[in-house]
C-alpha cells in the first residue's frame, strides 16, 4: 500500500523508559507530542492521559471516569523531541518501568460558534496530514450539537471525556455506526444515545447531552481520520482458533488497540517497542485501557503478529479472538512504500 506519509514516527511513536523518582526527561520521542498516553508496566497503576492543548500537568486516566485533575509532579512539559516527567509515582516511580504512545496533533486553531456548520465554539489542534485533532468545547443544554473538528475528514474514531465531573469516557466508532458508543473505562458492551442524531461531516461532529456533553462543562475529545497506510480503524469477527483472523491494514503495525463489543470483554494495547518473548514475530505484551494492572505477558494469552501488511491473532482468549465474538480495533503504523515509491522508515 502507498501512503502520503513516508516517515510515520514523525506523527505517532512509542516510547518506553525507566522511573528515576526525580525529574526526568524522555526524549527519543522524535517530535514535540501533542498527546502523551503513559503507563506503568512493571507495577499496577493507573494510565495517563495528558494533552498540550489542556496543560501538561492536566491529568485523565482512560481507566478511570474522574474529572481532570492537575497533577504537579507528573507530566511537567512537552519538549521538542519527547516529554518531562516529575516525581509522581504514576509517571516516574523509581525503577518501574513504563510505555508511553505519542501523537502529534501541531497546529492550533479555534472555531466559533456558527462557523464551518458548528453550533458549540471550540479550540484545537489539528494535524490534517496524520488525521489527528485534539478538540476542547463547553457544552450547551440542547442535545444533536454540531462541533468543528478540523480534520477535513469524517472521523473514524472519537475519544471523548468529560473534564469537569466524573463522567465515563464516550469512544465513538464510524464502524460500530454514529449512535453506538464505547466506554473505556470499563469492559461494558456500547450504549446508544451518546453521539447526536445524525452522521458525522467532514467538517462537525454531533454530540448527545449527557453522555458527549452536558450543559456548561467542558469536554476533551481526541479525533482520529483514518489514512491509508498510517492508520486503520474497524471491525472483525473472532473464530476462537489459535490460527486466528488477519486483519488487513496496509501497513506494519506500530499499535494496535482493540475492544469485543457484542458482550462485556476488557480493552487491550500491543505495541511494537515492547518485548517479543519467544524470539519469534509474535507480540505478546499488552496492558488493558480500562483497568490499572500491570503489563501482562504470556506465551499463550494473548499473541499477535504484526506483520508487513497487518495484524494476525493467534490466541483464543475471549477478550481478543472468541469464536463469533465481535471486537472494534483501532491501529496505527507504517505503509513499505511511500507516495512517490519511496521506501518508508517503518518504525
Amino acid at each position: 500500500a502507498y501512503t502520503t506519509i513516508n516517515k510515520s514516527t514523525d506523527h505517532f511513536n512509542t516510547k518506553l523508559y525507566t522511573g528515576t523518582g526525580s525529574s526526568n526527561a524522555i526524549t527519543g520521542v522524535g517530535f514535540q507530542p501533542d498527546l502523551v498516553w503513559s503507563k506503568a508496566r512493571s507495577e499496577a497503576r493507573g494510565h495517563n492521559l495528558n494533552d498540550s492543548l489542556r496543560g501538561a500537568s492536566k491529568w485523565i486516566g482512560s481507566n478511570d471516569s474522574a474529572a481532570e485533575q492537575t497533577v504537579a509532579q507528573g507530566i511537567t512539559s512537552f519538549d521538542s523531541d519527547g516529554f518531562t516527567v516529575g516525581t509522581g509515582n504514576d509517571v516516574n516511580k523509581n525503577t518501574i518501568t513504563f510505555a508511553s504512545w505519542n501523537w502529534k496533533a501541531g497546529t492550533a486553531f479555534s472555531n466559533n460558534a456558527g462557523a464551518n456548520g458548528a453550533d458549540i465554539a471550540s479550540t484545537g489542534k489539528v494535524n490534517t496530514t496524520a488525521g489527528f485533532s485534539i478538540i476542547k468545547a463547553t457544552a450547551d443544554s440542547a442535545a444533536n450539537k454540531n462541533i468543528a473538528h478540523g480534520l477535513g475528514a469524517v472521523p473514524d474514531v472519537i475519544l471523548s471525556k468529560n473534564l469537569d465531573a466524573g463522567y465515563n469516557w464516550d469512544i465513538y466508532f464510524k464502524a460500530l455506526g454514529y449512535n453506538a458508543s464505547l466506554i473505556l473505562n470499563n469492559n461494558n458492551t456500547p450504549r446508544t444515545g451518546a453521539w447526536g442524531s445524525s452522521t458525522f461531516t467532514t467538517n462537525t461532529f454531533q454530540t448527545s447531552n449527557s453522555f458527549s456533553s452536558a450543559n456548561g462543562e467542558e469536554y476533551i475529545y481526541y479525533c482520529f481520520a483514518e489514512k491509508t497506510g498510517y492508520s486503520k480503524f474497524g471491525t472483525y469477527t473472532g473464530n476462537g482458533s489459535t490460527d486466528g483472523k488477519f486483519l488487513y491494514t496496509g501497513f506494519k503495525p506500530s499499535l494496535f488497540i482493540h475492544k469485543r463489543y457484542d458482550t462485556t470483554g476488557n480493552w487491550g494495547m500491543f505495541d511494537n517497542k515492547r518485548s517479543t518473548s519467544d524470539g519469534n514475530n509474535v507480540i505478546n505484551y499488552w496492558v488493558n485501557p480500562d483497568l490499572s494492572n500491570a503489563e501482562g505477558s504470556s506465551s499463550s494469552a494473548m499473541n499477535i503478529d504484526f506483520v508487513s501488511n497487518g495484524v494476525k491473532i493467534r490466541e483464543d482468549n475471549g477478550d481478543l479472538n472468541a469464536n463469533n465474538g465481535n471486537y472494534a480495533y483501532m491501529c496505527f503504523g507504517q505503509s513499505l512504500v511511500g507516495s512517490n515509491n519511496t521506501p518508508c522508515t517503518a518504525r
